[in-house]
């Protein structure tokens, strides 16, 4: 009987184990444990991605410090991109196993030769176990979903010499274009990610603008910055002033009077 028992309970464990393994590495039903992120961005743009993992449902483990929690894709995007990032579903660290539960994004971009000019602002992919229909983002029949934003430059100029600098402006839209609240957000329940395609596709707007009100003015070929008290005044609102402007330099250093076309 002994014997008898010992087989039954050997012939039920290693399965039981086998489960609990595959569990852990997101493959319980034999779906794949990773998604395919990448981006539809215009010329010039690139994104960095942070993949932030926390324990797994049920589970009382931490990781030591939380070291090695967030995976980065696209770190070096000056130096090297590529638009898909294969991003894993379960990881383990430190003998705790781990979901995924959000993407970091920032959408870059430079507008000048120096390493500093550079501009970017924010994007998320949410993961939850559980999501209402109406905040699950929806896949098609080729497996992949689709989110949408719009990003704008925004000028302004700094300093003494008046440098033109820029700054990135994203905002979330639908499919056509049209504004919603926020910075461009997606949500999705960890079941619907094995195997799929998640893509966040922004567009950029044709015109720029001045990131401060009562700076600029303009014209009918741009736009002309207001002198405001004196060359020296960093703030120089217009006032009312129309008529007194100032010259600036572009990040390369070209001096300029209109922007963007620099000589009237």
């Amino acid at each position: 009987m002994t014997t008898l028992n010992s087989q039954v309970k050997s012939r039920f464990k290693i399965p039981a184990l086998g489960c609990y393994l595959a569990l852990t590495a997101g493959c319980a039903t034999g779906q794949p444990n990773t998604f395919t992120f990448t981006a539809d961005l215009s010329p010039d743009f690139a994104y960095q991605a942070v993949a932030v993992y926390e324990p797994a449902k049920g589970e009382t483990c931490s990781v030591p410090g939380g070291r090695n929690t967030e995976v980065g894709f696209n770190l070096k995007w000056r130096e090297t991109y590529t638009p898909n990032s294969e991003i894993a579903l379960h990881r383990t660290v430190s003998g705790c196993p781990l979901v995924i539960r959000r993407i970091k994004l920032e959408i870059n971009s430079a507008y000048g030769k120096d390493w500093g000019d550079i501009s970017g602002d924010s994007a998320v992919v949410a993961i939850r176990d559980e999501l209402e229909e109406q905040y699950k983002g929806t896949f098609g029949e080729a497996g992949e979903s689709t989110f949408y934003g719009q990003c704008q430059w925004l000028f302004r100029t700094s300093g003494k010499p008046r440098i033109l600098r820029k700054i990135l402006d994203c905002k979330k839209t639908d499919a056509l274009g049209e504004p919603g609240r926020g910075r461009p957000f997606s949500a999705y329940t960890l079941d619907q990610l094995p195997g799929k395609t998640v893509k966040m596709a922004i567009k950029l707007a044709d015109e720029e603008r001045p990131a401060i009100g009562d700076t600029w003015v303009k014209v009918h070929n741009g736009w002309k910055r207001c002198m405001g008290d004196n060359f020296e005044d960093q703030y120089a609102f217009c006032y009312g002033n129309y008529k007194d402007f100032s010259g600036f330099q572009m990040p390369d250093g070209q001096k300029c009077t209109i922007y963007p076309g620099c000589t009237e």
